[in-house]
């Protein structure tokens, strides 16, 4: 590869093949997220949006030895689907799922694997069935909100509200504003 890519979908057979086989790649992110109704100024998709931007810029700072799997973009959004356009999948569906992939890249090796979240409909059912996981694969297995991963400190310092991560309120906007603010209708935005 010339460049600096973690996106495993972007990857050519050779070059996965070639970053899997010298023994570079150490662990694989998989971003899990939604796509759902954030109001009327975020984005359907800013839930996988934002795992999956922080799931490829950690592995740029890890490159080359993370790599980013394919995002599962539909999560478990049951209660959104009163709003229009909502995707939801069922939690039996969903694991199903995310458990077939952790497995496949377990099969080509990669034993440490974490599971970035950034959807809260996904947490508690995943969170139920990490140690069925674990049980089954012999490898790192890790679940976390990306949320989860910034110090309380900067909540506190940063966030008027101290809510995270508060759907499409102050932290999601704010968090949005900063990675991909072309995503943000600011037309709309109350102050």
């Amino acid at each position: 590869m010339t460049k600096k890519e973690v996106m495993l979908e972007r990857m050519t057979r050779r070059e996965a093949r070639e970053a899997i086989e010298s023994g570079r790649i150490k662990a694989a992110v998989i971003p899990t997220g939604s796509i759902e109704q954030h109001l009327e100024h975020l984005e359907m998709g800013h839930d996988i949006r934002s795992s999956t931007y922080v799931a490829s810029e950690a592995a740029l700072r890890l490159y080359p030895e993370v790599i980013v799997a394919v995002p599962m973009s539909i999560g478990i959004s049951e209660h959104h689907m009163k709003f229009k356009a909502s995707l939801s999948a069922k939690p039996g569906s969903f694991l199903a799922v995310l458990y077939d992939s952790c497995e496949s890249l377990l099969r080509h090796g990669i034993k440490n694997i974490l599971i970035l979240n950034g959807h809260g409909g996904n947490t508690v059912p995943v969170q139920s069935s990490i140690n069925q996981f674990l049980l089954r694969f012999e490898a790192n297995v890790h679940f976390r909100p990306y949320w989860d991963l910034i110090p309380n400190e900067v909540y506190e310092r940063e966030l008027r509200t101290k809510v995270v991560p508060g759907h499409a309120n102050e932290f999601e906007t704010a968090f949005a504003l900063a990675a991909f603010s072309e995503s943000v209708r600011t037309e709309v935005l109350q102050s």
